[in-house]
Formats: structure tokens, sequence, C-alpha cells
């Protein structure tokens, strides 16, 4: 990161560290990454909403700068949780909420259990109903796949991990690898990464998949068109499934804000812009 103004910043919650990107002043907009990402998801994107917006973007728990505790619930519940503490440890009452991945599931966790702490709901290749964990990650939850790895061929994983979410391969350059990978080297990185991968469960979309019907927010589905982990039929039904909901492709892969950084800054100043209706 360049600038002081996109240094990681720390809050706590619940007793852990939660790191933290912040620019801008103005209507709030919190933007929440997915696995095997950090809030560094958002570095290219930041700065253009900042121009009308205060941007937080946060490490979740067990990820990026965050803490990484042995013990903690990791799962995308836990997480939901976890961003209403950090909300509120930031004064946050309610915020215009952009998620990917599987932030996009702990975002509609939010949507629908604290619907008043959301404004505008963005759901970028999010995870939801049955569409996750991708194929990629289901041998990484066996019994003893974790014991089985060693160091080295767990950061070449990620290495290699990449450019499956890219569509123009181009975009997947080491020097972004290695950024994604920085959080997850070592021994102490490779044991919390396979925590959170123990936690990947559609078990929790699912559980809400009837109440998307009831959310009340102005939803913008923002998806890859050419995503092969969460895949594009996804996208139409969740803007099937959300009654204020409109569908918006980007011409790439999972990672659209590495291949199109650009485009989807456009997209979502345009729709942050509206007026709320209520």
């Amino acid at each position: 990161m360049n600038g002081p103004s996109l240094d990681h910043q720390y809050a706590q919650v619940d007793g852990h560290s939660i790191a933290y990107l912040e620019q801008g002043e103005g209507p709030p907009v919190l933007l929440v990454h997915g696995i095997p990402t950090s809030s560094l998801l958002w570095r290219n994107i930041i700065p253009s909403l900042a121009r009308s917006h205060r941007v937080i973007a946060p490490d979740l728990l067990n990820y990026g700068k965050s803490d990484k505790p042995r013990d903690a619930d990791v799962s995308i519940r836990a997480q939901c949780k976890m961003l209403l503490g950090f909300m509120n440890a930031l004064g946050i009452r309610k915020a215009d909420v952009v998620a990917h991945d599987i932030g996009g599931g702990i975002a509609q966790l939010l949507a629908v259990g604290s619907p008043e702490r959301v404004n505008r709901l963005v759901l970028a290749d999010a995870v939801c109903f049955d569409s996750w964990p991708i194929p990629e990650f289901k041998p990484l939850q066996a019994p003893g796949a974790e014991e089985q790895m060693s160091v080295a061929e767990f950061e070449q994983m990620h290495r290699d991990f990449l450019p499956k979410g890219m569509h123009d391969q181009n975009a997947a350059t080491p020097e972004l690898a290695e950024m994604i990978l920085e959080p997850w080297k070592g021994e102490k990185g490779k044991q919390a990464f396979f925590r959170n991968l123990r936690r990947l469960n559609p078990e929790y979309t699912l559980a809400i998949a009837d109440e998307l019907k009831h959310l009340p927010h102005e939803t913008l589905i923002l998806w890859g068109k050419h995503d092969a982990f969460q895949k594009p039929e996804y996208a139409e039904k969740l803007r099937d499934a959300i009654p204020n909901a409109q569908l918006e492709w980007v011409d790439s892969a999972h990672w659209i804000t590495e291949e199109q950084p650009e485009e989807v800054a456009n997209i979502l100043n345009r729709f942050l812009a509206r007026e709320l209706n209520n």
C-alpha cells in the first residue's frame, strides 16, 4: 500500500485486534473481502470511492493483519457478529455494504439479521445458497488434509490458485500472488488458513435463502461473467430472490477488483450515488 491514508489501523472487537483500511469522509461504506484475500482486495477501489464516502475495509478475524486466534469461531455467522461489533467500535450506525466471495455471505446474514444497519447492499461474486465451498476447497476440508501438506506445498498451492480465478491471465502476476499469500506464510499461516477452510459451510446461506425475499435494501448484484468459482447462474438466482435487486456483469472471472478495477469502481460509484428511496 502506498500513502499514509491506506495504512492499516486497528480496532478491538470482542478481545480481538481487527485490522482495517480507512480513507475519505462522508456516508460510510464497508468493503468486505472473502477467502483467501484481505482488505487489500479493495486497494484499487478505495481511492475512487473515498472521494465521496468514508470507506472502511476490515480484515476479517483470522485473515490479513487481524488476529488469528487458534480457538475462535470463524464461520460466516461468527464473522457477521464480528462485523457488527466492528461497526459499533467505529461508531457506524448504518452503512452501505459491498462484499465479495464469503464476504457476500456475511453481508447476506447481516442484511437479514440486522437490516437496520445496512443502507444499500452490493453482493459481488458472492457465496449464496448452495454455491460453496468451491470444489477446489473440498479436498482440503477432509480429515488429515492439513497434516499431509507441507508448508512449501501449501504456499505453492496459493500461488497456483490465483490464475484459476482470472479470465485475463496477465492479471495473475507473481506480485499479486505474493500479496495474497503473505498473511498465510509459514506454519502458523497454514494453520490459520485451514481453520478458515474448515468453517466454510453452506448451511448458513441455505438457512436464510427464504428470507432474502424480505430484504428491503436496494441491492446490486455485481458478477464476473467468466467466474468459475461462483457460477454466473447464482448471480441470476440472487437477483431473482432479492426484491430490489439489479444485476451488472463485469468482463472478468472471480477477481473482479483485480481484472477490472476501474470498471468496478465506476459501477459502485454510480450505484452509491443514488438517493435512497427510504
